[in-house]
């Protein structure tokens, strides 16, 4: 995320510094999301024994990454009004949706809709995105808003995909769960990653047609 969103600004022409404040910006919020994902999950991590996730096997104390989740937060939200107004609203958005997730969603049928809701915010971020607080840029394009929130529910469906024996097992019922006990994973892997590389494809399309701005 961090690095393709700093790509993305700086294709739009943004100067460096305004790069590098979008990475450091992308860069916090993703940290609070990944700590909090590890934080909220670590009962279901720990039965399923995930040797990858240092809170689960109590090799890290839950009460030090709620602290760095909470020392992550007094920066992002600094950091994402430091990009502009507009563009802060639209980031702080695309982070807490992404809470949302964590908390709640992803354990429904409605688990595809902080994606989207998610990703969709992203153009809104980055056509709104300058430097220091106020008003820079300009709306994005509906186009491009669309495809990007669909790009989410693409990425929702292959980032889930590898955990889906564990997730069955601990009662997770996501959607896409949901589908592969219908369609199978290889099926749904097939088709998760047709759509997303032509949603991709049309974001690329867009941006080279449309714009990121209105």
């Amino acid at each position: 995320m961090t690095g393709g969103l700093t790509a993305a600004a700086a294709l739009s022409g943004r100067p460096l510094r305004e790069c590098a404040l979008v990475a450091v910006t992308v860069l916090a919020g993703q940290l609070t999301v990944g700590w909090m994902n590890d934080l909220v999950d670590r009962g279901r991590d720990r039965q399923v024994g995930r040797q990858d996730k240092p809170v689960a096997m109590g090799w890290i104390d839950p009460g030090t990454v709620a602290f760095a989740i909470a020392v992550a937060t007094l920066a992002v939200i600094p950091l994402s009004v430091a990009n502009g107004t507009e563009a802060g609203i639209a980031h702080l958005g695309a982070v807490a949706s992404a809470w949302l997730y964590n908390l709640w969603f992803q354990k429904s049928w409605l688990s595809w809709l902080p994606y989207a809701v998610s990703f969709g915010l992203l153009p809104a971020f980055l056509s709104y995105g300058g430097w220091g607080g106020g008003s820079h840029g300009s709306p994005p394009t509906i186009q491009m808003t669309v495809l990007a929130a669909l790009l989410g529910i693409g990425i929702h469906v292959l980032n889930v995909l590898p955990d889906l024996v564990e997730d069955r097992e601990t009662g997770v019922r996501h959607l896409p769960l949901r589908i592969a006990l219908r369609t199978g994973a290889p099926r749904l892997l097939y088709a998760a990653s047709a759509y997303t590389l032509l949603v991709a494809a049309g974001i690329v399309w867009t941006a080279l047609t449309v714009g990121l701005r209105q």
